[in-house]
């Protein structure tokens, strides 16, 4: 038997980290004490003070000295019911969309063979490549188009040299707000299928978006009985509640499922949930103002010869100015803070994303923009 490594006495112990994790960079969440909070994709709306109070007797009657249990299982059926769920599905909670991309991730890393692959296109969400690399997976991005469609013969050729565990495809995507072609997509799911691997639909967006991918799968379940459905309820209004949902057939949720913490949702958590989702009318009409909202934003983002724009199906608009370092600093100058999505991606070259907001903030965000060109 082998000695144990002596380790010199004064070795530090974030020598014991990861070297890939240290060489990593930590999400990064912008300063915005101060500022107009635009760049998070988050609902600006807030409750009103009948509903507040109403919420704040409800949370103050939670057992807290109590692990999370049956009241699971009420949300987990209010959201089946919210969503539509397909026959024969099931769904998991999670700690937000971002947990259980990770916990997918993990079910799909399997001990003793070859690092399994994640592929996704690129610029896409940050999070499928580092749930990758934290799980010691290998990500494979693949580029869309210059107009940031999905790539449909690069996507194939990839999926068949590279054999992914899981193909994500964000729908709309995030950072480009975007849909894409059904006919594409129906492709890659076809093919992903026929060589075993998952393909997972992340729908992040779906409250101000024109489609999605759930009638695709109820017109015919049994060609995506290896596709699941994420989506998350932080873009519907809750992005302080943290929580997250994903659907998919019955056999492969409850494998998925064997990876999650026991209590990954907390009390407070749950009851914040079911307390929206019984006054979801409240919610729908939120999700057609912003809706309303970014119609009104694209209009007048058009009308600057400066800027660039594209379609947006997402509560977010992409922009491609002369030069984004200039006019995000001008910008958070004017104590608008957006998000400069310019070195994410050499398709994003001097891109911004721009969050749909209040009226009012909408037309604080723009003066800003024309202001800082």
């Amino acid at each position: 038997m082998n000695a144990p490594e002596k380790i010199p006495a004064d070795a530090s112990p974030i020598a014991r980290i990861r070297q890939d994790v240290q060489s990593m960079q930590a999400y990064a969440v912008q300063d915005a004490v101060g500022m107009l909070k635009l760049d998070a994709m988050e609902n600006p709306f807030t409750l009103s003070p009948a509903l507040q109070a109403e919420l704040g007797k409800r949370l103050g009657a939670v057992a807290l000295n109590r692990y999370p249990g049956a009241r699971l299982h009420d949300l987990r059926a209010a959201l089946a019911r919210h969503a539509d769920m397909p026959d024969g599905f099931d769904l998991m909670l999670g700690n937000g969309s971002d947990e259980l991309i990770s916990l997918l991730a993990m079910a799909c890393d399997v001990p003793g063979a070859a690092p399994a692959t994640i592929l996704a296109p690129a610029p896409g969400f940050v999070m499928y490549a580092m749930s990758a690399q934290l799980q010691g997976l290998r990500f494979v991005g693949v580029e869309l188009t210059p107009d940031f469609e999905l790539d449909g013969p690069a996507m194939l050729d990839a999926i068949r040299r590279e054999r992914p565990a899981i193909v994500f495809l964000a729908y709309p995507n995030n950072p480009t707000a975007n849909l894409w072609d059904e006919t594409v997509i129906a492709s890659i799911v076809r093919l992903q299928g026929e060589q075993g691997g998952l393909v997972v639909i992340d729908e992040a967006y779906q409250p101000f978006s024109s489609r999605s991918y759930i009638e695709a799968i109820r017109r015919d379940p049994k060609a995506h009985a290896h596709v699941l459905l994420m989506r998350t309820l932080s873009k519907y209004g809750l992005a302080g509640v943290r929580l997250g949902y994903m659907l998919g057939p019955k056999a492969l949720i409850a494998e998925v499922d064997k990876v999650r913490p026991p209590y990954n949702i907390s009390v407070l958590n749950c009851e914040c949930a079911l307390f929206a989702l019984e006054h979801d009318d409240v919610y729908v009409q939120q999700a057609a103002e912003l809706r309303q909202q970014r119609e009104r934003l694209m209009a007048a983002l058009r009308a600057m010869p400066a800027v660039k724009t594209w379609k947006s199906d997402a509560n977010m608009i992409l922009v491609r100015v002369p030069d984004a370092a200039k006019t995000f600093e001008g910008m958070r100058e004017r104590k608008v803070l957006v998000k400069n999505v310019s070195k994410m991606h050499p398709l994003l070259a001097n891109c911004l994303r721009l969050t749909v907001g209040t009226a009012d903030e909408n037309t604080q965000m723009l003066a800003a923009l024309e202001q800082s060109l």
